[in-house]
């Protein structure tokens, strides 16, 4: 199985830090965050495309040909968004493919991804205190996801989607959609999915761990490191 690590964004929020040295690639437990990506991967995932574009050579410097025994394949992303950025990957995969999508700042665990990929199509999912900034879901009765709205003005819930689902190439057939603020998300994409293919929310670990500014940066270090005093 396929998977598409989006890892072409500039990381503003995460500067100075990401003015030399791109997001997915910033340390923390003496990891780069794709080593964190890699380790938490199943055996499933052999295969992965990144896509790049900001210091996008030092990403390959990094990973090569192969990374953690799985090969990789690279795809130039164009800064217009995520969606367009999947969209960038669509020569590597064939008809009803099934694939997995992880953002490149997403911190993820093993026990999350396996969860997700029990399920034909998932979409991992959390709580969070301001709904206004991401993409909020609503879900039937079956916790099948119905509706995502990216970034609403009036959200229903505080329940929102995360870096990692599980698709498959139909993906690429629902035409990327611009947000009021200019910028394509693969959210108005996976809305026109959920259209046609049943999406299950699965949710996230409680205390679900972010990479977006160098505080957080702090936290992930605090965190790897009562892990390892405590020998967990």
């Amino acid at each position: 199985m396929k998977a598409i690590i989006l890892a072409s964004g500039q990381g503003r929020r995460m500067r100075p830090l990401t003015l030399t040295m791109p997001k997915c690639l910033l340390k923390y437990g003496g990891r780069t965050n794709l080593d964190h990506i890699f380790l938490a991967f199943p055996a499933e995932i052999d295969e992965a495309i990144i896509v790049i574009r900001h210091l996008g050579e030092k990403v390959k410097d990094y990973c090569k040909d192969n990374f953690y025994g799985r090969k990789i394949h690279y795809a130039q992303g164009t800064g217009e968004g995520t969606a367009i950025d999947f969209m960038a990957t669509k020569l590597f995969f064939g008809q009803n493919e099934r694939l997995a999508i992880i953002y490149g700042d997403e911190v993820l665990t093993l026990e999350e991804i396996i969860k997700c990929l029990k399920y034909e199509f998932s979409w991992l999912c959390y709580e969070v205190a301001d709904p206004t900034q991401v993409g909020v879901v609503t879900l039937d009765h079956k916790n099948n996801i119905i509706e995502v709205i990216e970034k609403p003005a009036e959200p229903k819930s505080n329940f929102a989607v995360n870096g990692f689902m599980v698709v498959n190439s139909d993906l690429f057939n629902c035409r990327p959609k611009i947000h009021s603020n200019g910028e394509y998300y693969l959210t108005g994409m996976m809305a026109e999915f959920i259209k046609n293919h049943k999406v299950v929310a699965v949710t996230g670990s409680a205390g679900h761990a972010q990479l977006t500014s160098p505080a957080d940066l702090e936290r992930l270090e605090k965190i790897y490191l009562q892990k390892n005093l405590s020998g967990n």
